[in-house]
């Protein structure tokens, strides 16, 4: 389950609401010598250190990623982008499945594990554009839930492309952050557009129904709490359900009655109504 802009900013805003002011004591690692290895966790282990005696100033998250903003110029970077959980603990019993724990000095616990790829990152200001997620969420593209993401800006910007879709609204080369695979296909089954169709090839109205069904999705997992799969920091699941997806694995279009098909797309898996959504 991808944690994308919406369960991002319900974390963010959920960790900024109980953690600001709040002071570590210190921390505990375990099993991440395989996340060290791909990158995940600092290859020094030593800079989580660094984070002793840092109070939490704010919590914020740009696209998929949370940053953690302490004093002394410090952070902890969190980007559960294929899975993770976040839980906060005050008097209660711990979580021991973590591959971060972080006490403070209220007694209070915060415990993060990433559970397929995603980042766990403790790191100076000065380095923080040195993290890849850091430098494409926070210092590029334009966010669903910002003003600037106008239907002029999305007019101007996208329908003129000669590309396929899942490039300008996915991916490194997006200029949109904050949506992956599964937000794609919601949005698509919503306009009734195939994935492989080009940005160039839609009508006007196809396009201002693909921008409103961007809108509409952020937000409504906004209000939800979330997608049904995920759960924030105190285990409270969302409430969003995606209209498709591998949740509409061999079932039918609920619109049309056709069965649903599952294509291989832009290195990952799709799932479509071939008679909604029609080459």
């Amino acid at each position: 389950m991808s944690i994308e802009l919406p369960e991002a900013r319900i974390f963010a805003q959920q960790l900024d609401e109980v953690l600001k002011n709040k002071i570590i004591a210190d921390y505990d690692l375990k099993d991440v010598e395989n996340l060290v290895r791909i990158g995940f966790v600092n290859k020094k282990l030593n800079d989580f250190e660094d984070l002793k005696n840092k109070k939490v100033e704010l919590v914020l998250s740009r696209g998929n990623t949370i940053r953690v903003k302490l004093s002394d110029s410090m952070n902890l970077l969190v980007a559960p982008e294929y899975g993770g959980i976040i839980s906060y603990f005050s008097g209660e019993e711990i979580a021991t499945n973590y591959h971060l724990k972080i006490n403070f000095l209220d007694d209070s616990v915060l415990t993060i594990r990433i559970t397929s790829m995603g980042l766990i990152y403790a790191t100076h200001d000065k380095d923080l554009s040195n993290s890849y997620l850091y430098k494409r969420d926070f210092l590029s593209g334009i966010s669903p839930d910002e003003a600037v993401f106008s239907w002029e800006w999305f007019k101007t910007n996208l329908a003129t492309k000669n590309k396929q879709l899942k490039p300008l609204l996915v991916g490194k080369d997006s200029q949109i952050v904050g949506i992956s695979n599964a937000t794609f296909q919601d949005v698509l089954y919503r306009s009734g557009i195939h994935p492989k169709k080009k940005a160039s090839e839609l009508t006007e109205k196809q396009i201002k129904s693909l921008y409103e069904s961007i809108k509409l999705v952020i937000n409504e997992r906004l209000e939800k709490g979330g997608k049904v799969e995920f759960t924030d920091i105190y285990g409270k699941a969302g409430a969003y359900f995606a209209l498709i997806g591998p949740n509409m694995k061999e079932t039918n279009c609920p619109k049309c009655g056709t069965p649903i098909q599952k294509i291989t797309h832009g290195g990952g898996s799709v799932y479509l109504c071939p008679k909604c959504q029609s080459e």
